[in-house]
């Protein structure tokens, strides 16, 4: 018998302290980039009008106003990690809002709680529609989730006709939670923020949330490893539409007023903001503080371009600049990682 020893150890290389690799991977963080942009907006737009950030309101909107959508695009970034889409978001936030309200009128002194759980499960059921068109009509979720796009809204319309949701027909304590705050903090700022921590802390610490990575990057290799493929996509809708359901529900809390059009083009902003926060849209790489980053940026860059004079059309085309140069970036990083692993497997031989 041939024993084996292990190979020598690399000698630690100077600096190469705990505190210079943890500040060595933050700058190489594909998330880094997009935070310092977004401080530069900001720091941009307080210097031409210093009540963006110094002022009550400035600071509770910088906070406030891209709540909903961080919690939509933690759901699409989850999706897209698996190498999908879901272009329903959108209207399944106006369907689950539209419900909020009703479960308000029709069923007076139900509990507060009882409509967020009932948001989220209307939420979750509408994502597992997704996920099993997906899954096993072996359909690309771009084309199903187009589908159920319009058919969630035509639903949402023939529901709503012309009748809305007004915030006299919402009790008080519900309509707090969008105006409330603690601490000088937003109070739908910390739910946000609750379920982002959630969310990261389940994709980066738990199998299940590692696989979905691993089929996000090839999905028939994690197949033919043995993963629950299925499962796992059927487990992203379902967050998704869970996520999606209970922005309505504070859709309606915040806003008061719902109407049929509540949500409308909101799965383009959950889908820019994955991307812009690093998210590949190929799949498998990103990460969910990556999405809350970008949709901060997106929606801080629309109340800052007014600000420093910038028209309307130009406000659209940065943001779709902004899309861009994600991706392209993406594919230049993707390329550059795959002539690494060539260079490696060569030196290896």
């Amino acid at each position: 018998m041939t024993a084996t020893t292990a190979p020598p150890a690399k000698p630690a290389q100077p600096g190469s302290s705990a505190a210079t690799r943890i500040v060595s991977h933050v700058f190489k963080a594909r998330e880094t980039g997009i935070l310092i942009a977004l401080l530069a907006v900001i720091v941009v737009a307080t210097t031409v009008n210093p009540n963006f950030l110094f002022s009550s309101d400035g600071f509770r909107d910088l906070l406030l106003t891209p709540s909903l959508l961080l919690l939509v695009a933690v759901g699409q970034a989850i999706v897209i990690i698996t190498r999908n889409v879901d272009l329903s978001v959108g209207s399944v936030l106006g369907l689950t809002a539209y419900l909020t309200g009703r479960l308000f009128i029709d069923i007076p002194g139900i509990p507060v709680i009882a409509v967020f759980l009932a948001g989220i499960a209307f939420g979750a059921i509408l994502g597992l529609i997704n996920g099993a068109l997906v899954a096993f009509a072996r359909v690309p979720a771009l084309v199903i989730t187009l589908g159920t796009l319009y058919i969630y809204r035509g639903i949402n319309v023939a529901w709503t006709g012309s009748d809305r949701i007004n915030a006299s027909d919402l009790p008080a304590a519900f309509r707090g939670l969008g105006t409330g705050q603690i601490l000088f903090i937003p109070i739908l700022t910390i739910i946000a923020v609750i379920v982002l921590v959630i969310a990261a802390w389940v994709l980066r610490n738990l199998r299940s949330g590692r696989e979905f990575y691993a089929i996000g990057s090839d999905p028939d290799a994690a197949h033919l490893y043995g993963l629950r493929v299925t499962r796992r996509i059927l487990t992203a809708f379902v967050l998704s539409g869970a996520l999606a359901g209970l922005s309505g529900v504070l859709y309606a809390a915040r806003y008061g007023t719902v109407s049929s059009a509540a949500g409308t083009g909101l799965e383009l902003q959950a889908i820019g903001a994955a991307v812009i926060g690093g998210v590949a849209i190929s799949g498998g790489v990103g990460t969910v503080w990556g999405a809350a980053i970008g949709a901060y940026l997106l929606l801080t860059i629309n109340r800052a371009l007014p600000i420093l004079g910038i028209q309307d059309f130009w406000q659209r085309a940065v943001v779709g600049a902004l899309i861009i140069g994600a991706i392209v970036l993406d594919r230049v990083l993707a390329i550059r990682q795959h002539r690494k692993l060539i260079e490696a497997r060569e030196d290896v031989r």
